[in-house]
């Protein structure tokens, strides 16, 4: 037998060139195996963002990665604004739901399709745009993008990538299911308001800020006027919507880290974190008339409201529990000062009111 050494020597390199393959394709698989049980690991939506938009594109050495869900009823953007993820030019919206065969797209990106797709980031040269697929629905797509024009080649095989983005919508809609559960015990069902439940757990915490940062924090008490009289003259269903009109109102008025919230029946709750007794009294007023006249031309009958300010005491020897709820008893008995005065007003708890 005449061995031809040529020969042996191309099945060696071929040999060696499938293993290498193989080795780099073990490693990718890992790497995407490694990546599927962090989203999984997730503890909730939050720590789930973190590791989509950190801990990803670091393993993948990615350029970009953006993300674009479904929302048509911005329920989804309420969630994210609670937990303080927007504005993030990361996390786009859309209303349209997506055709539910939206396939897995590669390529070099034109100019304007970077801006379509990573608004507000450098503009990558290649991207993939990987549909979000979960029970035959779309919920919407991740956009991974590379400086490398070369790195994403159009009629590329996208099995690990679709797999990854098939795995990620599967953690998205477990998390926003997560945070819908939650806030279906720290919501008002009614106004969509936070709860009681909710603004004491807030109303701690923010002792313990102010606390902390010795930045002041005052707290208003508010009530509709003469409510009981709108359910007695127009029924409960005129009621409900004066409490959803008022609820609206209070909502366009509040600054991004207020905290606002039905106290039950036609009582509501504000916190405003790092605001001092002038600015908390003009807040007031200014929520006042916005109530006032925006619900004329909502209501056949006028509507107010009555509202009590508090602040803060300096004093720091209480738990922030006590400390708590002394505040909101002050900003009531303002409240009840304010009605006691003539309602439709602003009254404001003084400390050395205090017994």
């Amino acid at each position: 037998m005449n061995d031809d050494p040529q020969a042996a020597s191309r099945l060696r390199r071929q040999l060696k060139a499938f293993l290498a393959q193989a080795q780099k394709n073990e490693r990718k698989l890992q790497r995407f195996q490694e990546q599927e049980v962090a989203f999984m690991g997730a503890a909730g939506l939050g720590e789930l963002l973190d590791t989509l938009f950190t801990d990803y594109p670091h393993r993948f050495r990615l350029d970009a990665v953006t993300l674009r869900l479904v929302d048509p009823d911005h329920e989804i953007r309420r969630i994210l604004t609670e937990l303080e993820r927007l504005p993030d030019p990361r996390l786009q919206f859309v209303e349209v739901p997506l055709p539910a065969d939206t396939a897995p797209w590669l390529g070099p990106l034109t100019p304007a399709k970077a801006q379509e797709h990573f608004p507000g980031l450098p503009p990558p040269a290649s991207a993939a745009l990987l549909p979000l697929r979960r029970q035959r629905r779309c919920l919407g797509q991740l956009a991974i993008g590379s400086a490398r024009r070369e790195r994403f080649i159009t009629g590329s095989a996208t099995d690990f990538m679709a797999r990854l983005a098939d795995v990620l919508a599967v953690c998205i809609e477990n998390a926003l299911n997560h945070e819908r559960i939650k806030r279906l015990g720290l919501v008002d069902p009614l106004t969509g308001l936070h709860n009681r439940r909710y603004f004491d757990a807030r109303l701690t915490e923010e002792i313990g800020q102010a606390r902390r940062t010795g930045r002041p924090l005052a707290c208003l008490f508010l009530d509709i006027d003469h409510f009981k009289q709108v359910n007695d003259t127009h029924g409960h269903g005129v009621g409900d919507r004066v409490l959803q009109i008022v609820a609206n109102t209070l909502k366009s008025q509040m600054r991004l880290n207020d905290v606002l919230a039905r106290m039950g029946g036609e009582e509501f709750a504000v916190l405003l974190a790092d605001t001092d007794q002038a600015t908390a009294m003009d807040i007031a007023e200014r929520i006042r008339l916005a109530v006032a006249h925006g619900t004329r031309d909502a209501l056949p009958f006028p509507v107010t409201l009555s509202i009590g300010c508090s602040t803060l005491a300096d004093e720091a020897t209480s738990t922030p529990e006590a400390a708590g709820e002394r505040l909101l008893e002050e900003a009531d008995t303002a409240l009840y000062q304010a009605k006691q005065a003539g309602r439709n007003r602003v009254a404001l708890h003084r400390q050395s009111e205090a017994s």
